[in-house]
């Protein structure tokens, strides 16, 4: 339902009632749309989750917080009532988990952890390009590096949100990217390889946009220089909700998986899909239920460095 408030005379922003599900957890299924707790484009401010993205209709923020039992949906900016159509997906309430129940007891720590967080569900944006470049991003650095490099990109090259909390973001235009060359990234502390990666991204966003599905994306973006399995698969569980997406490559997950299924504290790619196999359809919800538990294989060398390319 989206209705528009009026006060005074004055079209106030519209806004969409939805109703999740019994003991739908909000806060956990909005986590994968935030890079850290001051992400530009997606952060909570009091009890309410804002969100940015672009639209055909222009640029928008939504704004989603509980209220009671249900979840109310607010749109602001031009691209208002894009971002309310897709609230619902947006907040997990499109995610089927039913046949992934029978699944999860295949295995005493998967089913405990499917009981633990069953309200968590898996967003779905529809935002291909803001997804992958917020993945490419990410590529092969820390956690720190990769936020630093992302939301100074944002801030350099994307616009205000509309809204009225400051300091929120909508991403950059594929164009901006595309014909931006790659040495004005490297004062962002991106170097030039993910810079030119981007650029590619960026020439080509609106064939990404159209992909329709997890699968067609995976493959498009795979067909680009300079992103693999890991890249995609990290924008195809969030832009398509794609829970098989598993993101192969990354660095700490195999240990991840095997330590959580087999107890073993080192792990390869080929061993960790050997051990999600039965969870075929939702290895990549396996992989989201281990992280939101914080389940960390033992740790037997230094942390990686911290690195700042604009310095080079």
């Amino acid at each position: 339902m989206v209705t528009r408030n009026q006060s005074d005379g004055a079209a106030e922003a519209p806004i969409r009632v939805l109703q999740p599900p019994d003991g739908y957890h909000l806060t956990g299924s909005l986590r994968p749309l935030a890079i850290g707790r001051h992400d530009p484009c997606a952060r909570w401010v009091g009890g309410t989750f804002w969100w940015t993205a672009r639209t055909p209709s222009g640029p928008a923020s939504l704004a989603l917080r509980r209220d009671g039992g249900g979840l109310v949906a607010t749109g602001h900016g031009p691209g208002a009532a894009a971002v309310l159509d897709i609230a619902d997906a947006v907040a997990g309430l499109r995610d089927e988990v039913r046949d992934f129940l029978p699944l999860a007891r295949r295995h005493p720590v998967v089913a405990a952890l499917s009981r633990r967080f069953a309200g968590v569900r898996l967003p779905t944006t529809g935002q291909v390009f803001a997804r992958t470049l917020r993945a490419v991003v990410e590529q092969k650095v820390t956690g720190v590096e990769a936020f630093r490099g992302y939301a100074a990109l944002v801030r350099r090259f994307g616009t205000p949100a509309p809204g009225p909390v400051p300091d929120l973001w909508v991403g950059p235009e594929p164009a901006v990217i595309a014909t931006t060359p790659y040495w004005e990234f490297h004062p962002l502390g991106i170097e030039q390889r993910r810079a030119q990666v981007l650029r590619q991204a960026a020439a080509v966003a609106a064939r990404l946009e159209a992909s329709g599905d997890a699968g067609t994306a995976t493959r498009r973006l795979t067909s680009l220089p300079g992103i693999g399995r890991w890249t995609a698969a990290e924008v195809v569980r969030v832009a398509f909700g794609a829970a098989d997406a598993v993101s192969v490559g990354d660095f700490h997950l195999p240990n991840t998986v095997t330590w959580a299924l087999a107890g073993e504290a080192r792990g390869s790619d080929d061993r960790m899909i050997e051990l999600l196999e039965p969870f075929r359809g939702h290895r990549g919800r396996v992989c989201m239920l281990l992280e939101l538990a914080g389940v960390a294989a033992p740790r037997f060398g230094p942390r990686a460095p911290l690195r700042s390319f604009a310095r080079f």
